[in-house]
């Protein structure tokens, strides 16, 4: 059964994930793709709770979300997802099928047309309201050096619901 949340309610565990291994993020498009993200955050900008998420020019996902107007993410919490979270961060929608591989299912989502990860207990359906590329020029050089083969655009997403799915134990 589905619980509606407020978004703030579990910021500090989707932070943690974030720190430490990583949330789902999907998208729609012909064929549905999901990625890792290890770095984004929740804010409010023009008066709106926002999910940034960044993804990297490189990425499979960057021409999806490029033509995409929202996206999901999706936040394990009790539930163990390592195996699924290194893999859809290390290995690319383009060359294999991740949900099959990794046996992660997806569902509809409430109100936007990306899914989510029914596995997970934690979901944020955000509408794209916003990018920003990110460029050498406006970074710290010692960011640059560490961090950037490619570049990442952020995507700024008006989060539009939050729930959970309780799974059964």
């Amino acid at each position: 059964m589905i619980q509606k949340v407020n978004y703030q309610d579990y910021l500090e565990i989707t932070y943690q994930r974030l720190a430490r291994g990583g949330v789902f993020l999907t998208v729609d498009g012909p064929k549905p793709n999901t990625m890792t993200i290890g770095w984004g955050g929740v804010n409010i900008y023009w008066g709106k709770p926002v999910f940034i998420v960044p993804v990297r020019e490189s990425r499979h996902t960057f021409s999806m979300i490029e033509k995409a107007s929202d996206f999901t993410v999706s936040v394990p919490i009790e539930v163990d997802m390592k195996k699924q979270l290194a893999f859809c961060g290390t290995r690319s929608g383009r060359d294999i099928d991740k949900y099959s591989a990794v046996e992660l299912k997806l569902q509809p989502a409430q109100l936007v047309k990306a899914p989510i990860i029914a596995d997970c207990e934690l979901h944020y359906e955000c509408k794209i309201i916003y990018k920003h590329a990110l460029s050498e020029t406006n970074l710290d050089p010692a960011i640059v050096k560490t961090h950037y083969p490619d570049y990442h655009t952020l995507y700024f997403g008006e989060i539009l619901t939050t729930y959970l799915i309780p799974k059964g134990r």
